[in-house]
C-alpha cells in the first residue's frame, strides 16, 4: 500500500513520482505518455469531446494511431492481468471519428495540442527543412512550426505519408483519414515540396546555401531486404515494401495466383493479407490521395477474386507461439484463407523457364541459440516445397543512404544514420535525425516520440539554449464510481466484416464502437491513477482490510518475513532506527514480538474500494494521483549538442 504522512492537510508522497507514474502501466508504456487511463475513463463518462482532446494533447497524429498503432498501452494494461487489457486503440478511434480532422474539422486537432510539451521560449522564424513526409518528418515540422520556425518538408514522392500510405494497406488505414489528419498539420503553415528527392533533386549542401538553418532527416527505411537464395533473380520474386506501395498506389505489381510470402511479421501479414484481395480492382478503388474521393471504394466492395483461385501461404521460421505478428492478425488471416506455414525456413526458389514455379523449405528446429540470440539452426532432412508462381520476401527494411556526400558531414553505421540517442544530432551538429533511419524499424508511436526530442533539441541547437522535461505531482481524494459489474464485462473487439467479405473487397475491415459498446468497453478500466493510501498511524490493526479484498491482495506480514529481502529489511530498519546490519543481531521471535506490517499486491489491484470502506479508522483513503509532464528552460546551453548555432554557421 501507499505509505504517505499527512502535513498540514496535504499528502507528502514518500518514494518519489517515479513509482506512482510507473502504477499508471498504459501511460508509462506509451512512448508519448498519452493518458489513457484519462480518455478511456472520460468515454465511460460520456465526455468523448474531453476524451479527443485528451487522446490529442501529445500524439499530432492520434487519429491513426486509433487505427494502426502497435499499442504497447494494450500490452500492458493491469486489466490483462485479471482477464484481456482494455480496447484501448479502438476507444481513441471512436472519439478520433468524431473529433479528429477525419470529421472535416481541424479545431480540435489544433486546440488538441499539450503546449507544455513544446519549450517555453520561441523561435525567430528561422527555415528549417524537413526530408520526408512521414511520420517522424511531420512530427518535426508540427513542433517546430507551433515553436514559431518556418519549415519547408521535401517528400520523395508524389504524396506525403511515408509508411503510412506507401506501407499500410488500405483496408486497413483509410487514405482519406490520413490525408485529413496530414492536411490539419500542414494547415499550420508548413510549406510542402512533392517530387523532391534528396540526392537527386537536392543536396544538403544546397539546403545549406539556401539559407536553412537546421535540417532534419526522416527518410525512413524505403526498401525491402532479401536472402541470397538460389533463384532469388527469378521472374515473380519481389521485395514486400515495392509490392506493398504498388498495392496502396493502385498500381498492383503483377502476381500469380500461388503465392508465397516469407516473413512472420506484422508487415508480412500486410503484405499476405493485401495479395489475397483483388488485386485487380486496387487501380480503382484507392482514392485520389489530394482530393480524398472515396466513391471508388464501392467498385472494390464488388471485386470478387478471379474464381477464387488465388492461395496465399505464410512462411516463418518461429513457431505459432513465438512468431512476432499481432495475435489479431494471425487470426483474422486465417479467417481470410492464408494458409500458415510455420517452422520452416526458405532454402531455395524454384524456378521453370525463368520464372518462379515453387519455395523450397526446410524445418527449423530452433530461432534463437542458448544465449538468447537470433541463430535458426535446422533439420535439413525435412524438406517441403510449396508450388509457386511469386514469392514476396518480408523479412525486414533497409536504407538508402546514396544521397549522402562526403561534404555533408553525416556519418553512418550499419546503414543507419548515426545519431546521438539523446538528442537524435547526427554529426553534422545542423543535421538532426530520428525514427527508422536512425533505429531501425519500430512501431509509428517511436517515431513520434523520437521526433518530438528531435524538435526540441533542434530548437535547443537554434536557440543556444537548454529544454528539460520534468514532471509536476499532486495528491487529491478520489470521489468516483465504477459502472455496475464493471469487474465482470468482457473485453469485445469492434465490428469486423465477415471473413469471405473481407477477402472479396479492399473496404475498411474494422468499424469502430457503438456508444453504447464503446461507454461498456470503457468502464473496464481500472483507473490505476486511483490507489489506496494507508495512513500508519492511524492504523488499529484489526485485519479487516484482509479479510474483505476480493483478489487476496492484502496480508499481514511479520518484520521476520520482511526482512528476508534486502528490500525489506531496508523498511523495516528504517522503522525501527537502526542500522540494517543491526537487524540480524536481534532474536527473531523478538523482533516479531515488534509488530507487522500490511502489504498489497498492486499488480492486480482492482480499485475497487472496499478496503477503505471496510476501514473503522479510515486509516486507508482512495486517492488519485495526478502528475503532468512539461518543458522548461534550464539556464545555459544544451550540453549534450556539439554546438551552438554562432559556432555552427554565421
Amino acid at each position: 500500500m501507499a505509505e504517505q504522512k499527512q502535513q498540514g492537510g496535504q499528502f507528502d508522497l514518500i518514494g518519489g513520482a517515479g513509482y506512482w507514474m510507473q502504477m499508471v502501466k498504459c501511460q508509462d508504456a506509451c512512448p508519448v505518455h498519452t493518458d489513457a487511463c484519462g480518455y478511456v475513463t472520460a468515454i465511460a463518462e460520456g465526455r468523448d469531446e474531453d476524451a479527443y482532446r485528451i487522446a490529442r494533447a501529445t500524439n499530432p497524429f492520434a487519429s491513426i494511431c486509433g487505427r494502426v498503432c502497435g499499442a504497447p498501452c494494450e500490452a500492458n494494461c493491469r486489466r490483462g492481468d485479471l482477464d484481456a487489457p482494455v480496447s484501448i486503440r479502438a476507444l481513441k478511434r471512436f472519439v478520433t471519428s468524431q473529433y479528429g480532422p477525419e470529421s472535416g474539422d481541424f479545431t480540435h486537432h489544433r486546440e488538441g495540442l499539450n503546449q507544455q510539451m513544446l519549450p517555453p521560449n520561441r523561435g525567430d522564424c528561422e527555415r528549417v527543412a524537413v526530408i520526408g513526409a512521414g511520420v517522424a518528418g511531420l512530427t518535426v515540422a508540427h513542433d517546430l512550426t507551433h515553436l514559431g520556425y518556418k519549415v519547408t518538408v521535401f517528400e520523395a514522392h508524389s504524396t506525403p505519408g511515408g509508411m503510412l500510405t506507401a506501407g499500410v494497406p488500405v483496408f486497413r488505414l483509410p487514405r482519406e483519414l490520413v490525408m485529413a489528419e496530414i492536411n490539419a498539420i500542414l494547415s499550420l503553415g508548413i510549406e510542402l515540396k512533392c517530387n523532391q528527392r534528396l540526392g537527386r533533386d537536392f543536396s544538403i549542401a544546397g539546403l545549406r546555401d539556401q539559407g536553412f538553418k537546421a535540417i532534419f532527416l526522416g527518410v525512413g527505411l524505403p526498401k525491402g531486404r532479401k536472402l541470397d537464395l538460389p533463384g532469388a533473380n527469378l521472374d515473380g520474386v519481389y521485395d514486400g515494401m515495392d509490392f506493398l506501395r504498388a498495392f496502396n498506389e493502385g498500381n498492383p505489381l503483377p502476381v500469380g495466383n500461388r503465392i508465397v510470402v516469407i516473413g512472420g511479421g506484422n508487415v508480412a501479414y500486410d503484405v499476405a493479407r493485401s495479395a489475397v484481395r483483388p488485386l485487380e480492382a486496387t487501380a480503382e478503388a484507392v482514392p485520389d490521395m489530394h482530393t480524398g474521393d472515396s466513391t471508388a471504394i464501392d467498385v472494390a466492395r464488388s471485386a470478387m477474386r478471379l474464381g477464387g483461385e488465388r492461395q496465399v501461404h505464410v512462411v516463418c521460421l518461429e513457431n505459432r507461439e513465438q512468431m512476432p505478428a499481432d495475435e489479431i492478425e494471425v487470426s483474422e488471416g486465417a479467417e481470410e484463407g492464408l494458409v500458415l506455414h510455420n517452422s520452416r525456413g526458405p532454402r531455395e526458389i524454384l524456378g521453370k523457364d525463368g520464372k518462379v514455379a515453387g519455395l523450397r523449405t526446410v524445418e527449423c528446429s530452433a530461432v534463437f541459440d542458448a544465449t538468447g540470440r537470433f541463430n535458426p539452426s535446422f533439420n535439413e532432412g525435412n524438406v517441403e516445397d510449396i508450388q509457386a508462381d511469386t514469392v514476396i520476401f518480408s523479412i525486414g527494411q533497409s536504407s538508402d543512404l546514396s544521397f549522402l556526400q562526403s561534404e555533408d558531414g553525416v556519418e553512418s553505421n550499419r546503414g543507419l544514420i548515426k545519431v546521438d540517442p539523446e538528442t537524435y544530432q547526427t554529426t553534422a551538429p545542423d543535421v538532426f535525425a530520428c525514427g527508422d533511419i536512425a533505429h531501425g524499424p519500430r512501431l509509428f508511436i517511436n517515431a513520434i516520440q523520437s521526433a518530438q526530442i528531435a524538435a526540441r533539441s533542434m530548437h535547443d541547437f537554434l536557440r543556444g539554449s537548454r529544454t528539460e522535461v520534468v514532471v509536476q505531482s499532486s495528491w487529491e481524494p478520489a470521489a468516483y464510481t465504477m459502472r455496475e459489474d464493471w469487474d465482470q464485462l468482457r473485453r469485445h473487439h469492434p465490428p469486423v466484416a465477415p471473413a469471405a467479405e473481407r477477402a472479396s473487397t479492399l473496404q475498411v475491415i474494422e468499424d469502430s464502437y457503438p456508444p453504447d459498446a464503446a461507454r461498456e468497453q470503457a468502464a473496464r478500466c481500472l483507473r490505476c491513477n486511483i490507489n489506496t493510501v494507508f495512513l500508519t498511524e492511524m492504523c488499529v490493526a484489526c485485519t479487516g482490510c484482509v479479510d474483505v479484498c476480493p483478489e487476496n491482495l492484502i496480508r499481514l506480514t511479520g518484520l521476520p518475513e520482511l526482512c528476508r529481502t534486502d528490500e525489506g529489511r531496508d523498511y523495516v530498519a528504517g522503522l525501527l532506527a537502526v542500522p540494517p546490519a543491526e537487524l540480524a543481531t536481534i532474536d527473531p521471535e523478538q523482533l516479531a514480538n515488534l509488530g507487522g506490517v500490511l502489504l498489497k499486491d498492486e499488480s492486480t489491484c482492482i480499485r475497487c474500494g472496499m478496503c477503505a470502506a471496510r476501514c473503522p479508522s479510515h486509516a486507508i483513503t482512495m486517492q488519485r494521483f495526478n502528475f503532468r509532464r512539461q518543458c522548461v528552460n534550464v539556464p545555459g546551453i544544451n550540453p549534450k549538442l556539439k554546438q551552438s548555432p554562432a559556432q555552427a554557421r554565421p
